[in-house]
């Protein structure tokens, strides 16, 4: 399967950390930012960098933004550029616009003009702090949902040495794997037969409830 595509618009210390993430996992990565020095640090790192002011008419057309299969709008401190951005993107017709808000009427405006998802990046860490903190078991976790999270957790006593097949961690935990981590190594295709080693760290997701459950073993 082909990975997706993705433009990241707004090369803060967000944007950045979406953009090199993404980069890693070997996704197509159009990263764009009116700095020089943004620029330069990330384009060796992804399929193309480019200064641009996104405020410019037709500037995002010009860069082949509407052949991409996600925007991510990461400029959230100045208004103008992400309500612009947003707006050219959806009319490039980009299937899907993740947009990135300061504060709750931010996020109402880039709901009205046809943002998919507005996310508040401070108000999100300040969760995962605090379930960090109020569930022990949990490495990191990141909420989807009110009631739905993906968690990293250690992997439980039971788990270790046997395979996914043997597991049936859907069926047994209501749970969906995502992937094994070893140190900063994430594996995503984990095999039926794969053993379970004792030093890696379990990545699912599901309900909040379920996740609880298992990362307590």
């Amino acid at each position: 399967m082909k990975n997706k595509s993705y433009a990241v618009i707004g090369l803060g210390q967000f944007g950045m950390t979406v953009a090199l993430t993404l980069a890693e996992a070997n996704c197509d990565v159009l990263a764009i930012d009116d700095k020089d020095d943004n620029v330069q640090d990330i384009a060796e790192k992804v399929s193309y960098a480019v200064k641009a002011d996104v405020r410019d008419p037709g500037i995002l057309e010009s860069l082949g933004v509407q052949n991409v299969d996600v925007a991510v709008i990461a400029v959230a401190e100045n208004m103008e550029a992400s309500i612009t951005a947003t707006m050219q993107v959806k009319e490039l017709g980009v299937p899907f616009v993740m947009a990135k808000a300061m504060n709750s009427l931010h996020g109402r405006i880039l709901e009205k003009i046809g943002a998919d998802k507005v996310i508040y990046p401070e108000h999100s860490m300040g969760i995962r702090v605090a379930r960090n903190l109020l569930s022990s078991g949990f490495v990191d976790m990141f909420e989807l949902s009110s009631d739905f999270s993906m968690a990293e957790f250690k992997i439980p006593r039971e788990w270790i040495g046997k395979t996914l097949r043997e597991l049936k961690v859907r069926e047994k935990y209501n749970i969906n794997l995502i992937g094994l981590k070893h140190g900063d190594k994430m594996n995503m295709n984990v095999a039926p037969d794969e053993v379970f080693p004792a030093d890696c760290t379990v990545v699912a997701a599901g309900a909040n409830s379920d996740l609880n459950k298992v990362s307590e073993n």
